[in-house]
Parts: structure tokens; sequence; C-alpha cells
């Protein structure tokens, strides 16, 4: 059996002969350009079907201008990356978007300050169309890397940092307003020793969450307020600083599902019935964690998927907005934050 070579792959002029029409109108139709009949975009069409003929990406960049790559910059360490879903739902959503797109993920992670530079290096050097940044914490440079690249960027959570002001298109959730309901919801049970586990003080979705709880407890003690990590973990060592403070907290709405799972394996260990002895309530919905808790988990419901989905479609539809020549109109508005609603989901927890 012979294998067959990089010669032997049919051309973009074969396909012209097999259609009969130029290799300028195969061009057109290989590469989404407009003017060419639907009569011979089909015949060019089923050409390439028969000759199974694949465009050269690198030429077809010439044309086009675009490289139908995207990346996706996550400013965390692989270890977190990998082991807290809320990434996998992030990543599934904007695959979906950009898979529709024919457009390919390329994924980027920081571990460290080295990681910044050779991911502003990348995104500088011409290989992606586009970047959608999520986790940023407070002293990042990714954004400042990104504008200085000069790409459509859309990051995922409402940014915050020490640097320039980002003025560019967003999609996050409400996280004030879900941490109001999962606090209002506790009080309600009756809880008056109510406690919050942060996430990373340094992220705006933890910040926002905790002033969430400091809008319904005005007047909350400092000691029922302890940081965590978003981590298990986390949530395990806020747990027992919570109950070496205050042995009598009765609630505690925790920053992430993640947390409170956390919280839960302590109070458990320690004796307390939840939700008889202690209400626990997470954030995010993140359903193999939340359900399969226990007690299953009351938490703020965020879409995360289609959070990832938006983020892709808001990029997506700067770059058709974007010109590909001088004299080119945009065709559309530039595109729009997004924040989305949360809901209260009740389970045995809370």
């Amino acid at each position: 059996m012979t294998q067959q070579t990089t010669d032997a792959r049919p051309t973009l002029e074969a396909v012209a002969a097999r259609a009969g029409v130029s290799r300028a109108t195969v061009s057109r139709v290989v590469n989404g350009g407009a003017g060419v009949r639907e009569s011979l975009a089909e015949r060019v069409r089923r050409a390439v079907d028969e000759l199974g003929y694949v465009p050269n990406q690198a030429a077809r960049s010439l044309v086009t201008r675009r490289h139908d790559a995207i990346a996706v910059v996550i400013a965390e360490p692989e270890t977190r990356v990998f082991a807290d879903p809320f990434f996998a739902l992030q990543l599934r959503g904007i695959s979906k978007e950009l898979t529709a797109a024919d457009s390919q993920l390329v994924l980027l992670l920081t571990e460290g300050r080295d990681d910044h530079a050779r991911v502003g290096r990348y995104l500088a050097g011409g290989h992606v169309d586009g970047a959608l940044v999520f986790s940023l914490h407070l002293d990042d440079p990714l954004p400042d890397l990104v504008r200085g690249a000069g790409i459509p960027t859309v990051f995922g959570g409402r940014p915050s940092w020490s640097g320039s002001p980002w003025d560019g298109p967003y999609v996050d959730c409400d996280n004030r307003g879900g941490a109001r309901d999962a606090v209002r919801h506790l009080v309600g049970l009756g809880r008056t020793r109510v406690a919050h586990i942060t996430g990373a003080l340094d992220q705006t979705s933890a910040v926002d969450r905790l002033d969430g709880f400091r809008d319904v407890l005005v007047d909350a003690d400092p000691r029922l307020i302890v940081e965590g990590d978003f981590t298990p973990a986390g949530g395990e060592r806020a747990m027992r600083e919570l109950l070496k403070r205050c042995p009598d907290v009765d609630a505690v709405f925790a920053a992430n599902d993640l947390t409170a799972a956390g919280a839960l394996r302590v109070l458990r260990a320690a004796g307390r019935r939840v939700p008889e002895d202690v209400a626990v309530i997470g954030f995010d919905d993140m359903l193999p964690v939340a359900e399969q808790s226990d007690p299953p988990l009351t938490t703020v419901r965020q879409d995360i998927e289609e959070m990832g989905r938006l983020m892709a479609r808001l990029l997506l539809r700067g770059l058709y907005r974007t010109p590909s020549t001088p004299d080119a109109t945009p065709v559309q508005e530039p595109p729009k934050s997004v924040v989305m609603p949360t809901t209260l989901v009740r389970r045995a927890s809370a």
C-alpha cells in the first residue's frame, strides 16, 4: 500500500478543472467570498468533495486575513483548570460555539510570570484571530499584554485590575445579586449566625459575592467572614477556622460549590448536622458537585456553559464586524457586555 504524499494531494487547479471554472472562482468559494452564482458554487463544492481537497491554511490566511483559530487564555495553572468542573463547563460552551463557526480552540494556561510573557508573544505573533480570557486576578498582566497584542478580546468575568481600564466586552453573572439571594434565604430560615467563606479576594467574582453578603448583613460579625480560594481544600480550612472562631455558627454561604463541599466535610467530621445545626449554600450549581454532596447542596445557579458560548459569540460577532479591507464598512454595532441573571436552587442543605 502506498502512502499519499503532499505532492499527490489535490490542488486548487485540480478542483477548478473538475468543476469547469476558473481558479479564482474556486478560491472565492473555498474562502467564503461573495460574487459567485449558486450553481457555480455548488459545482465547486461538489468537486471539492469528490477530490477530497483540503485548503492550505497558510495560503487561505493570506487571502482572508483570518486564521480560523481563537486563543482561550485561562489565568490559572493546569492543576487548577483540570480539577475544577467550572472550567470544563465554560470550555465546553466555548468549544461548541467555535466548532459551529469552524474555528479552532487554542488553549493557553498561565503557571507563572514567564508564562504571561509567552502568552503575550503568542497573541502578538499573528497566530489567532482573537482571544477569550478569563479567571483574571487583580495584579494580572494579561489585560495589558492582550491590549498590546492588538487582537479582538472578550473577557470572562467583570474585568478589574491595577492597569488601564478595560472598555471592551465581557460576560459575567450577577454575582452580587446571587449572593444577596443566598443570604436572604438563610436569614429567612431563621438563622442568626450566618458566615461567609469567600473566594480569592483578588478576583472580582469573590469581591462581588462578599459585597452581596454585606448588603444583607450590614453589621455582620467580622469573625464570621473567612477568606477561601474557591477550592475544596480552601473550604475545609476556612470552615475549621469558622468553628474555632464562632462555634455557634448556624449557617454558611460559601463562595462556590467546591468551597461548600469542603465545608460540608468539616461539619460532618465535627458532628454538626446539615441543615439542622448548620445550613449551607454554595454558588455555581455545578451538578456533579451540588447533586452528589451529602446532603445535596442548595446553591446559586449561574449558567456556566452558556456564559462560555456567549463569550465566543461576542468575539465572533466582533470579528465579523471587523473589516477585512481598509474601505470595508462594519456590518453591525460593536458587541456589548452581558451580565446574566442567577437563580437560587433549593436542595437539602438549606
